[in-house]
């Protein structure tokens, strides 16, 4: 861990210097070598979950089938399971131990919509709704993969404590996981692992975006289009001034922002005024308060869109996130495990597979090879997507990391990047954010002041007079989003 100190300062220098007069050279390593062990006796099984879970793609509180694979698998070892938690079907909590400390893994299983992809290197979309072109069949998997190498581990030590692995569904829109802290069913948890397929191996400590979405439903008079088009009121009208509006707007808000949407519904015949129209905004911003702010003044344009048109117009809000709360305390014992374990190589299959993608990729700056690399560790780094995990990093001291199940230099929610998380370029990567989860927390069961560290550190970044309010507010989850 000297290594790791030289490149650290502020609060995580301070944490890993106090954990240093606590955990000796070797703490953790049986931890690390049983459960990194465990996991690649059960790999062949691990690799066949994902690929079912790539295969049934399920969007947004509609993942049934994979769901039930992830709760099968973790009460067939022994996991007491909850499903159906936070008014979600499709939710689960799995625990087993008793005790403290509380440790929970986050396994996301959602696909994406409008993005499809056979596991080939060449462009080829499948004849379904969707695809894992955000890896969550991973994701979900190697949580679940982790959490049970570290049930296992519990009991064959005898090892107090607790290891939670919670489903949490519609990550991609739904914010699955804010349903859940909302409803205080993190209230108890002591630390949060997550970790998210990607390009890379890296344990940085990182923020996102706040983000806060809704659909907005624009009612106004049909008529024939050109018999009477004085009689119609186009609701469509009302969309197209919207947009208008707020891509004027787009000169007048910070530079850190960003605001996208998509027209879901724009009429159905050019000779009918549409009565009906639908546009669904996001609205992101590092700060939750800048967010907000931001995602009221697209409300106001939405209010003059329709007066200009006389039309009316309603909206849902659909979603809203907390930006994610780096943890430097966590993160530091994340990557000396991520380190410990290294990524991986590519066999000659996999070479070709990564070769033939990298040239659909255009300039990227990170080399293949670089999947046998870990990347080094740096200080808060935010990036420009959203997360739900978010809210669950303000109520509880939580840490991430990536692991290469893509091509380096593949982008999230990419053709290629549903291709190679149906290969075994995916798999391998899977099993290293496995191993590195289990690692970690065994290194939290059997050294708990890091919890105290890692929580003075959450309480220090988010201020004494914080007050966790969800930005949905009151709202029901969103379970017909997707449909």
């Amino acid at each position: 861990m000297h290594s790791l100190t030289a490149k650290l300062s502020g609060t995580a220098l301070t944490a890993i210097v106090a954990l240093l007069t606590v955990i000796s050279p070797a703490a953790g390593q049986s931890g690390a070598e049983d459960t990194a062990g465990a996991i690649d006796s059960r790999a062949d099984r691990y690799a066949a979950i994902a690929k079912q879970i790539w295969d049934l793609a399920e969007v947004g509180y509609q993942e049934e089938r994979s769901s039930e694979l992830l709760r099968w698998e973790l009460e067939e070892s022994g996991f007491a399971v909850e499903a159906g938690v936070a008014g979600m079907p499709t939710a689960f909590i799995a625990s087993y131990g008793s005790g403290e400390p509380v440790i929970a893994i986050l396994a996301e299983f959602d696909a994406l919509p409008g993005i499809t992809q056979a596991a080939v290197p060449e462009r080829q979309p499948l004849e379904q709704a969707a695809g894992h072109a955000c890896g969550h069949h991973l994701f979900g998997t190697a949580s679940t993969a982790a959490g049970i190498a570290v049930r296992d581990w519990l009991e064959a030590t005898g090892t107090q404590g607790t290891v939670r692995v919670y489903g949490t569904p519609a990550e991609e829109g739904g914010a699955g996981k804010v349903y859940m802290a909302r409803g205080g069913l993190f209230d108890d948890v002591d630390v949060v692992l997550h970790w998210h397929p990607g390009d890379r191996n890296d344990a940085s400590p990182s923020a996102s975006l706040a983000n806060k979405s809704a659909k907005f439903r624009f009612n106004g008079v049909s008529s024939h289009a050109a018999g009477s088009p004085e009689r119609g009121r186009s609701a469509l009208d009302g969309v197209e001034a919207m947009n208008h509006m707020v891509n004027l707007m787009r000169e007048h808000v910070p530079q850190q922002a960003r605001i996208h949407y998509v027209i879901t519904h724009g009429g159905s015949a050019p000779n009918v005024v549409p009565d009906f129209a639908e546009v669904y905004y996001y609205v992101r911003h590092p700060n939750v308060a800048e967010a907000v702010a931001l995602f009221e003044r697209v409300v106001q344009a939405a209010e003059g869109a329709a007066l200009g048109t006389e039309t009316t117009m309603e909206y849902e809000v659909i979603h809203g996130l907390y930006n994610l709360m780096p943890n430097e305390t966590l993160a530091g014992i994340v990557y000396e495990k991520l380190t410990a374990l290294g990524g991986f190589e590519y066999d000659t299959t996999e070479q070709a597979f990564a070769e033939k993608i990298r040239a659909t990729l255009g300039d990227v700056d990170l080399p293949l090879g670089s999947q046998a690399q870990v990347q080094p560790f740096e200080m808060p780094t935010s990036f420009s997507g959203s997360t739900d995990v978010g809210d669950v990093s303000w109520l509880v001291p939580t840490a991430d990391l990536s692991a290469a199940t893509w091509v380096p230099g593949t982008s999230a929610h990419s053709w290629q990047a549903v291709a190679a998380g149906g290969t075994s370029i995916g798999t391998k990567g899977m099993l290293v954010a496995a191993k590195t989860l289990a690692a970690t927390a065994t290194e939290i069961f059997q050294r708990p002041g890091i919890v105290a560290l890692a929580t003075a550190e959450l309480h220090e970044r988010r201020g004494a007079d914080f007050v966790y309010r969800a930005l949905v507010g009151d709202r029901e989850p969103p379970l017909d989003y997707r449909r």
